[in-house]
């Protein structure tokens, strides 16, 4: 019996129109262009307005260019799964809000939260169900608005976060494309260096919550960036050796776009040039769960069939993890 794989067979995404600057955030916290772009590389973020639109406003709209691009009907689609780590609410999932808002009626679907790794272990939980035989189209999806849960006042955090959705479609593969290998990990102990105190129910919102600006996201910027450096690369190495990749073989590397220095570091330690990297954090900033489709979705027309691809990817919890993916079709 031939092996099955699943593959990616088409791409969707959206980004909001509204486009935060460097230079009109240094007019809102105690920061400057310069300082931004050194540190981080990122020189604007998009950022979601309006009343009442969540994650899954974007998710939506990600999810429906999808369909549309691929010719698939929504009542073709057997599974929807959102990363995300600012749901519309604590229930129900914003994959159900996604899946009726688009139509789709003949599936099952929840959400995952491993922080900025949310789509990557969305894509490969995902994957499982293709290559099971028990599902043929599968719908991943990667969205958040994290500028629901920035402190504006906080310099440390609020220039790196922006909002995005993007979404790709999987299938089954018999001709040796698709998801390959990969690798998972998690180090609960990590939690302390990223998190959000409260929201939860350890501290549900209350008067003191609110005062105490605990509804935002906490960070400590040093750890974070030291452990991200080390994993993301360990991990992206480990996933050239065992299945043989030399830095020549490999056509695309899509890290998480945290910072542009983790991902040069990462690079690096792969020994691949900023050539074959996928970049776009300067435009869009952190996405969280957003970062990993967002770059297929720009990068899209370059792909090749029988590309190599590798994502690597790093967030809270601390989790991270890497695969190896051989590209389907040409863009």
């Amino acid at each position: 019996m031939e092996k099955r794989t699943a593959a990616i067979t088409g791409i969707g995404a959206y980004v909001p129109d509204y486009i935060l600057t460097n230079d009109e955030l240094s007019q809102m916290v105690d920061t400057s262009d310069e300082w931004i772009m050194t540190r981080i590389g990122i020189k604007e973020r998009r950022i979601l307005k309006g009343d009442g639109l969540g994650t899954s406003y974007m998710a939506e709209r990600a999810v429906k260019s999808l369909l549309e691009k691929t010719n698939t009907s929504p009542d073709e689609v057997d599974m929807l799964i959102c990363g995300t780590v600012t749901p519309d609410m604590q229930f129900p999932a914003t994959a159900n809000i996604v899946s009726d808002l688009c139509g789709i009626k003949n599936a099952f679907g929840y959400d995952l939260n491993a922080g900025c790794s949310s789509f990557l272990y969305a894509m490969i939980s995902a994957s499982k169900y293709i290559e099971s035989g028990t599902h043929k189209k599968v719908v991943v999806v990667g969205a958040d608005k994290m500028s629901s849960i920035i402190d504006y006042t906080d310099r440390s955090t609020c220039a790196i976060f922006g909002d995005g959705a993007g979404a790709v479609l999987l299938e089954p593969s018999t001709e040796g494309y698709g998801l390959i290998d990969s690798t998972m990990r998690v180090d609960g102990s990590g939690r302390k260096h990223l998190h959000q105190v409260a929201g939860g129910s350890c501290y549900p919102a209350s008067h003191e919550t609110v005062d105490k600006r605990q509804h935002f996201v906490y960070q400590e910027g040093q750890p974070v960036f030291k452990a991200a450096v080390t994993h993301m690369a360990e991990v992206s190495s480990e996933i050239m050796q065992r299945n043989q990749i030399a830095p020549e073989d490999l056509a695309w590397l899509v890290p998480h776009q945290a910072n542009m220095r983790i991902i040069e570091a990462t690079a690096n330690r792969m020994n691949i040039g900023k050539e074959k990297v996928m970049i776009n954090i300067q435009k869009y900033g952190n996405t969280t769960s957003a970062t990993l489709p967002l770059c297929l979705w720009e990068w899209e027309q370059q792909l090749r069939r029988g590309d190599n691809i590798i994502f690597a990817t790093f967030g809270a919890g601390f989790t991270w993890g890497a695969a190896y993916m051989k590209w389907a079709y040409n863009g």
